[in-house]
Protein backbone atom coordinates (compact mmCIF):
# COMPACT_ATOMS: atom_id res chain seq x y z
CA UNK A 1 0.00 0.00 0.00
CA UNK A 2 1.37 3.36 -0.89
CA UNK A 3 1.64 6.10 1.70
CA UNK A 4 1.08 8.99 -1.28
CA UNK A 5 -2.80 7.75 -1.55
CA UNK A 6 -3.32 8.60 2.25
CA UNK A 7 -1.50 11.94 1.74
CA UNK A 8 -3.39 15.33 2.90
CA UNK A 9 -0.86 18.22 0.27
CA UNK A 10 0.12 20.79 2.18
CA UNK A 11 -1.56 23.31 0.38
CA UNK A 12 -4.59 22.02 1.72
CA UNK A 13 -3.42 21.83 5.59
CA UNK A 14 -2.69 24.83 8.40
CA UNK A 15 0.87 24.79 9.69
CA UNK A 16 2.59 27.23 11.64
CA UNK A 17 5.52 29.25 10.25
CA UNK A 18 8.71 29.87 12.60
CA UNK A 19 8.83 33.15 12.58
CA UNK A 20 4.91 33.27 13.94
CA UNK A 21 4.63 34.38 17.54
CA UNK A 22 3.14 33.06 20.55
CA UNK A 23 0.16 35.02 19.80
CA UNK A 24 -0.38 34.01 16.11
CA UNK A 25 0.15 30.28 16.82
CA UNK A 26 -2.58 30.73 19.86
CA UNK A 27 -4.87 32.37 16.73
CA UNK A 28 -4.24 29.92 13.74
CA UNK A 29 -4.74 26.98 16.76
CA UNK A 30 -8.18 28.72 17.58
CA UNK A 31 -9.17 29.57 14.21
CA UNK A 32 -8.89 25.83 13.13
CA UNK A 33 -9.81 24.44 16.17
CA UNK A 34 -6.41 22.36 16.44
CA UNK A 35 -5.06 20.95 19.56
CA UNK A 36 -1.23 20.00 17.69
CA UNK A 37 -0.34 21.85 14.29
CA UNK A 38 2.61 21.37 12.29
CA UNK A 39 5.99 24.04 12.50
CA UNK A 40 7.92 25.09 10.04
CA UNK A 41 10.48 26.64 8.43
CA UNK A 42 10.30 29.20 6.45
CA UNK A 43 11.89 27.66 3.52
CA UNK A 44 9.72 24.79 4.04
CA UNK A 45 11.49 22.96 6.14
CA UNK A 46 9.71 20.57 8.97
CA UNK A 47 10.89 21.12 12.57
CA UNK A 48 8.16 20.01 14.71
CA UNK A 49 4.77 20.22 16.01
CA UNK A 50 3.28 22.82 18.45
CA UNK A 51 1.04 21.83 20.50
CA UNK A 52 -1.48 23.50 22.96
CA UNK A 53 0.47 22.03 26.28
CA UNK A 54 3.04 23.46 24.78
CA UNK A 55 2.03 26.52 24.60
CA UNK A 56 0.24 26.61 28.24
CA UNK A 57 3.17 25.47 29.93
CA UNK A 58 5.09 28.61 28.54
CA UNK A 59 2.67 30.49 28.93
CA UNK A 60 2.13 29.41 32.96
CA UNK A 61 5.72 29.68 33.63
CA UNK A 62 7.35 32.52 30.61
CA UNK A 63 5.18 35.03 30.46
CA UNK A 64 2.89 34.83 33.65
CA UNK A 65 -0.42 34.94 31.85
CA UNK A 66 0.73 37.87 29.91
CA UNK A 67 -0.26 38.56 26.48
CA UNK A 68 1.69 40.61 25.50
CA UNK A 69 4.71 39.14 26.02
CA UNK A 70 2.60 36.37 23.72
CA UNK A 71 2.84 38.57 21.37
CA UNK A 72 6.61 39.95 21.22
CA UNK A 73 7.58 35.65 21.66
CA UNK A 74 8.81 33.73 18.61
CA UNK A 75 7.41 30.16 18.54
CA UNK A 76 10.82 29.13 18.41
CA UNK A 77 11.74 29.57 22.27
CA UNK A 78 8.65 27.33 22.97
CA UNK A 79 10.26 24.04 24.61
CA UNK A 80 8.29 21.32 22.59
CA UNK A 81 7.52 18.16 24.78
CA UNK A 82 6.65 15.60 22.30
CA UNK A 83 6.76 16.67 18.55
CA UNK A 84 5.16 14.77 16.29
CA UNK A 85 7.75 12.43 14.16
CA UNK A 86 7.69 13.09 10.63
CA UNK A 87 8.08 10.03 7.82
CA UNK A 88 9.45 9.69 4.35
CA UNK A 89 7.18 9.81 1.41
CA UNK A 90 9.47 6.76 0.80
CA UNK A 91 8.35 5.16 4.29
CA UNK A 92 6.76 1.64 4.17
CA UNK A 93 3.00 1.31 5.64
CA UNK A 94 4.46 -0.67 8.73
CA UNK A 95 6.55 2.52 10.04
CA UNK A 96 3.01 4.59 9.30
CA UNK A 97 1.18 2.55 11.32
CA UNK A 98 3.35 2.05 14.25
CA UNK A 99 3.59 6.04 14.72
CA UNK A 100 -0.42 6.29 13.89
CA UNK A 101 -1.12 4.58 17.19
CA UNK A 102 1.02 7.03 18.63
CA UNK A 103 -0.06 9.97 16.69
CA UNK A 104 -3.19 11.79 15.18
CA UNK A 105 -1.12 12.89 11.78
CA UNK A 106 2.27 12.20 10.83
CA UNK A 107 3.96 14.97 8.66
CA UNK A 108 5.46 13.50 5.69
CA UNK A 109 8.56 14.84 4.20
CA UNK A 110 10.65 14.44 1.05
CA UNK A 111 14.17 13.62 1.17
CA UNK A 112 15.23 17.07 1.67
CA UNK A 113 12.94 16.96 5.16
CA UNK A 114 10.43 19.60 3.08
CA UNK A 115 6.97 19.03 4.55
CA UNK A 116 4.72 17.95 1.84
CA UNK A 117 1.62 16.86 3.72
CA UNK A 118 -0.01 14.93 6.22
CA UNK A 119 -1.57 11.62 6.57
CA UNK A 120 -4.33 11.76 9.13
CA UNK A 121 -5.31 8.61 11.70
CA UNK A 122 -9.17 9.43 10.37
CA UNK A 123 -8.16 8.76 6.48
CA UNK A 124 -6.61 4.96 7.34
CA UNK A 125 -8.92 4.09 9.83
CA UNK A 126 -11.82 5.34 7.15
CA UNK A 127 -9.88 3.53 4.17
CA UNK A 128 -9.88 0.24 6.30
CA UNK A 129 -13.42 0.84 7.50
CA UNK A 130 -14.89 1.24 3.51
CA UNK A 131 -12.52 -2.21 3.12
CA UNK A 132 -14.58 -4.27 5.72
CA UNK A 133 -17.66 -2.69 4.29
CA UNK A 134 -16.94 -3.94 1.11
CA UNK A 135 -15.91 -7.78 2.21
CA UNK A 136 -19.16 -8.05 4.28
CA UNK A 137 -21.58 -6.77 2.02
CA UNK A 138 -19.73 -8.93 -0.89
CA UNK A 139 -20.11 -12.07 1.13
Amino acid sequence: MNIFKFLTPKSEIKFIDSSFTIRQTLEKMDTHKYSVIPLISTDGTYIGTISEGDLLRFIKNECNFNINIAENTSIMNIQRYRSYKALSINGDVNELSKLLQEQNFIPIVDDRNMLIGIVRRRKIIESYADIIRNNISSN
